[in-house]
């Protein structure tokens, strides 16, 4: 039978989580409340007051349970079935990459260049549905279309949309561009797969659990941002923008495409810890 409280818990499961996987300490304990909260359903606050609570038998079996699956590396987000992003709290599974706060840039860098009548924007590989949710419930007179290869994301992204009640986005199966012939966009944005084939950091962390084909793109990384880039002008307005996210090593190189592609006012930004995580070019 269980005999610790919440207190004693938290603090011996969360140094057994930092000790088995790359994750700070104050990381580890917010990861191990998390697993309580779904498991009690309470609110953080409720751990804090009531520390001194036993679980019961069936509660502890539950925790448990999810603790050995995150012990073994699995990321919480599929553990729990959700991850928030902006303020929308989404549904992800292991079809879709987990959102991330490096992303975020992405959607701010989106909703300062959309036009400020009715626009027409495009999100490619969409996943979750994350940056299309967000800039569609901030911007509810943007025409939003959203397209992803795999209909098991766009099922995800789908069900996202109708459970967050957003009703401005079109879902769309494509790979890339070839269900949109004809068709052009005042703002096209994608966080496609960056990651050259081999490299290391597919065997860490949680992008072992993540789907390849969102992660991978050639020997490079860069194969499907070229393919994109490419294509983009074609299905762009006039003065309309294509915003990329890229790996932490690519920006100059992604510069260098956009310009030879013969887009303007080349740009790379800065993410909080000072990367150079997206870039994007206006079409004149």
């Amino acid at each position: 039978m269980n005999s610790r409280d919440l207190r004693t818990l938290q603090a011996q499961d969360a140094a057994r989580l930092a000790a088995a996987l790359p994750l700070s300490a104050d990381t580890a304990r917010i990861e191990v409340q998390m697993l309580l909260q779904r498991v009690l359903g309470v609110a953080r606050s409720h751990l804090i007051a009531h520390s001194e609570r036993v679980l019961s038998d069936t509660e502890e079996a539950a925790y448990q349970h999810f603790l050995q699956r995150r012990l073994g590396g699995e990321p919480v987000a599929y553990i729990l079935g959700e991850r928030e992003f902006f303020d929308l709290n989404l549904q992800v599974t292991p079809a879709t990459l987990i959102p991330r706060p490096d992303t975020e840039l992405l959607v701010e860098l989106a909703l300062e260049r959309l036009p400020e009548q009715e626009s027409y924007v495009l999100d490619m590989g969409t996943g979750s549905g994350a940056i299309a949710l967000v800039i569609a419930s901030r911007r509810t007179d943007a025409e939003v279309w959203a397209c992803d290869i795999s209909p098991a994301a766009l099922a995800v992204a789908r069900a996202n949309a109708q459970r967050l009640e957003i009703n401005n986005i079109k879902w769309v199966d494509s790979d890339w561009f070839s269900a949109f012939e004809g068709q052009s966009f005042d703002l096209i944005v994608s966080n496609p797969p960056y990651i050259a084939a081999g490299d290391c950091h597919l065997a860490q962390g949680d992008v072992r659990f993540e789907p390849v084909s969102a992660l991978v793109a050639g020997a490079d990384g860069l194969d499907d941002i070229r393919s994109i880039i490419a294509q983009a002008g074609a299905h762009l307005e006039k003065d309309g923008w294509l915003l990329l996210e890229h790996g932490y090593d690519q920006a100059a190189q992604v510069r260098a495409l956009l310009q030879a592609a013969g887009f303007s006012a080349v740009f790379s930004a800065h993410d909080l810890a000072g990367i150079e995580r997206c870039s994007g070019g206006q079409l004149w």
